[in-house]
């Protein structure tokens, strides 16, 4: 896998978001598989499993629907990143490459691997996959790029890694999942720093807490349904050890309706402010990081 750079951080501390356009180049910024938007500030927000499309080459030898699909993604993720200082929104399919899973796990022909789902009518051939996995190296060296001028600027990163789950698997007319064991908001903070960043992660854990959704406070706990964020935030974490601050945030999906795709937008709406609350909260933490 691609391996981030290490800067010089005393050297380029005083690094302005022109710089950092410099760093990440318009061509790997806007790709037909995701879209990065710079500002300037230690917050980057990322939507891994937002996408949806899937190049049309590799479409004939999909097995898997276009609605199983979308309901297995994590759609208006993307929305939420807008808290960010930088965004970071995949539009490709995590069927086509999932950028939350080690290289030779990216591409699945298990179906124990996919819900069970079968995504593949037959294995497709290896410049398809080649072409899938050259997209994954790509992102992981555009984001390492991007996170070493980001901490060359401030010293630190809060990187909010944001994904949605069901919770209605047994089927549209079943009941729900336990809620004693599926969260409204639950927060993967197993890797970071908890030395450095424990008190951060509490901040921020109170005031998603504080911010109504939908008339009520939502559930927000911590480390539930996963015992690591995936492999994205697991990279970030050995790379980058106690400069990046990595919070993967599950939402479960009572923001839509996972077998129709039908939306509350403003729940989607009351969310996006709880997480902007909850970055302002704890913002300047990373601001003080030089």
């Amino acid at each position: 896998m691609p391996q981030a750079r290490h800067n010089d951080h005393d050297a380029q501390a005083h690094l302005s978001e022109a710089h950092l356009s410099e760093a990440v180049p318009a061509e790997d910024r806007r790709t037909p598989h995701w879209e990065i938007t710079l500002g300037d500030g230690p917050v980057i927000a990322t939507a891994i499993h937002d996408g949806h499309t899937v190049r049309d080459s590799l479409r004939q030898w999909m097995a898997i629907s276009e609605a199983d699909r979308r309901r297995e993604e994590d759609p208006l993720t993307g929305v939420l990143t807008t808290v960010g200082d930088v965004q970071v929104r995949v539009h490709a399919s995590r069927f086509q490459c999932d950028l939350n899973r080690p290289r030779d796990l990216a591409i699945s022909t298990n179906p124990a691997d996919t819900w069970d789902l079968e995504v593949w009518q037959t294995a497709p051939p290896q410049s398809e996959l080649d072409q899938s996995l050259a997209y994954y190296d790509r992102f992981y060296t555009t984001i390492g790029t991007l996170v070493d001028a980001t901490i060359a600027r401030w010293g630190c990163v809060l990187l909010l890694d944001i994904h949605s789950y069901n919770h209605r698997r047994d089927g549209p007319g079943a009941a729900p999942a336990d809620p004693a064991a599926n969260p409204e908001i639950d927060l993967g903070v197993t890797t970071l720093d908890p030395a450095r960043f424990g008190d951060a992660v509490a901040r921020f854990a109170r005031e998603l807490r504080a911010t109504k959704v939908a008339g009520r406070n939502p559930d927000v706990r911590e480390n539930v349904r996963y015992e690591g964020g995936g492999h994205f935030p697991e990279w970030l974490h050995a790379t980058y050890g106690d400069r990046v601050c990595a919070i993967s945030l599950e939402y479960k999906k009572v923001y839509m309706d996972e077998w129709t795709a039908q939306a509350d937008i403003a729940m989607v709406e009351d969310l996006r402010a709880g997480l902007r609350h909850a970055v302002d909260a704890v913002r300047g933490e990373f601001l003080r990081c030089h």
